[in-house]
């Protein structure tokens, strides 16, 4: 059965948790994050994960799972080899029971790359899952407009962390960019998010969902530090 991609909000902030392995994204749910992001590479700030992942985190979590598409680090600027590669990802998170898919392509002057985007979006959004669009969107040269382009195209969800290097930095783009979507597109804050920031950028922000990378040192996540964030939050 499809999951919705939004998750289901108990009362606070909605807590999607980004994990790139089975065990990360069961200690999420454990912990009680709404939506996990699955990934691969996180030193690389995300790229898609394996067939083999995401088919067992899907069999394994009850929660929403969104997997990314990224097929390599660096720009989101992609040639016609790696574009056709993304699609084919795509192809497969959806069939291996995603419940939706972030993505960002842009074109070499850093506006969004619109042709490619809208025939991705047609790929994910067929049958009503989720579309998002990653923090590739930090790196438009004009985010208000790009913005606009998105809630043209369909995309559901922006993540961002306001074109800086965290979200409590890049808060004020955050607001107005909530502020001037008035509910057409979902904004998930991103960047540097943890349990000790979590409630001031909610209220720097006015956003109602954050996106959230709980590692510890050694890279691992567990349940207890999930739960610590939802409790702050909620």
């Amino acid at each position: 059965m499809k999951r919705s991609g939004t998750g289901k909000r108990r009362g606070g902030v909605l807590l999607e948790v980004c994990v790139a392995s089975v065990d990360d994204a069961v200690a999420a749910a454990a912990g009680g994050a709404d939506r996990i992001e699955l990934n691969s590479a996180l030193e690389l700030d995300g790229l898609t994960p394996s067939h083999g992942l995401l088919l067992e985190t899907r069999r394994r979590v009850p929660i929403p799972v969104i997997a990314m598409a990224r097929p390599r680090g660096g720009d989101s600027c992609y040639s016609e080899a790696e574009f056709e590669v993304l699609r084919r990802d795509v192809d497969h998170a959806l069939e291996a029971g995603a419940d939706g898919v972030a993505f960002g392509i842009l074109t070499r002057d850093g506006d969004i790359d619109v042709k490619r985007c809208r025939s991705v979006i047609r790929q994910v959004g067929r049958d009503g899952r989720d579309v998002v669009f990653h923090r590739a969107f930090d790196r438009t040269a004009e985010p208000l407009e790009a913005i606009d382009q998105l809630i043209d195209l369909g995309v559901r969800r922006v993540m961002t962390s306001g074109s800086a290097r965290t979200a409590v930095a890049g808060a004020a783009l955050i607001r107005e960019l909530a502020e001037r979507t008035a509910g057409r597109i979902e904004i998930l804050p991103a960047g540097g998010i943890r349990p000790v920031n979590a409630l001031r950028v909610v209220r720097m922000t006015g956003c109602d969902q954050l996106h959230t990378s709980l590692r510890d040192r050694g890279g691992k996540m567990s349940a207890e530090a999930v739960a610590e964030m939802v409790r702050v939050t909620r």
